[in-house]
């Protein structure tokens, strides 16, 4: 007689598991394969990703504000986090850009050598990370709530606050993996440092509250 385990392609309950979507690594070495010079529009980033788009999205976005040029990394990566954060607070289940902003992005060259750089580094995390607790991704206040620290952490990022593109940048990358990889415990994690950051850099120095205050007076 047969045991369970006997089954041809089954395991113990006789069902079958289906494959882990690609991880953030290859989504990404996928990206840098062609032509250097290439622009890959970031409308194309996120196509065909269904509930993981908004997380490429992130991803690709924040890339600029590791460039070491002081002011442009923020001015880039800052509006479009603050984007994808305001989707995801009224919660849309799949990005939208406009027009051009979705035919723009980066070169394929500048996202080869972003790969060589952040491959080992990804490496190492797609040990730690999987998909588990959903419902802190998908519920509509935990939505709510990654895209308000996303609006703030943009926010951050584009305002000239000296040596701090890499602390946002690297808070936003921890978003999007969370995203990506479908991880609600990194969920949590970057839930609980965006908001250290947000309290430190912003509310106690007053900088969140001075950005307000400049585009309050511009509207008026």
């Amino acid at each position: 007689m047969m045991s369970p385990t006997d089954r041809p392609g089954g395991d113990d309950d006789g069902r079958h598991h289906a494959p882990r979507p690609p991880g953030t690594r290859a989504l990404l070495a996928a990206l840098a394969v062609g032509d250097p010079e290439e622009t890959i529009r970031f409308s194309d980033v996120f196509a065909g990703l269904g509930e993981r788009a908004f997380g490429m999205l992130l991803f690709v976005a924040t890339l600029p504000a590791f460039i070491p040029i002081p002011g442009v990394g923020g001015a880039v990566s800052g509006p479009l986090a603050i984007l994808i954060g305001l989707q995801l607070l009224v919660g849309r289940h799949t990005p939208w850009l406009p027009r051009f902003i979705a035919r723009r992005g980066p070169r394929r060259h500048a996202m080869s050598r972003f790969e060589q750089r952040l491959s080992p580094w990804l490496g190492r995390l797609e040990h730690l990370v999987k998909p588990r607790l959903a419902v802190l991704l998908d519920h509509r206040i935990a939505g709510m709530f990654s895209g308000l620290l996303l609006v703030l952490l943009g926010l951050l990022l584009a305002l000239p606050i000296p040596f701090t593109n890499y602390v946002f940048g690297g808070l936003l990358l921890l978003f999007a993996l969370a995203l990506l990889e479908r991880d609600g415990a990194l969920m949590c994690v970057a839930w609980g440092l965006g908001a250290v950051a947000v309290a430190v850099f912003g509310v106690l120095s007053g900088t969140l509250a001075a950005a307000a205050a400049q585009w309050l007076d511009r509207l008026t």
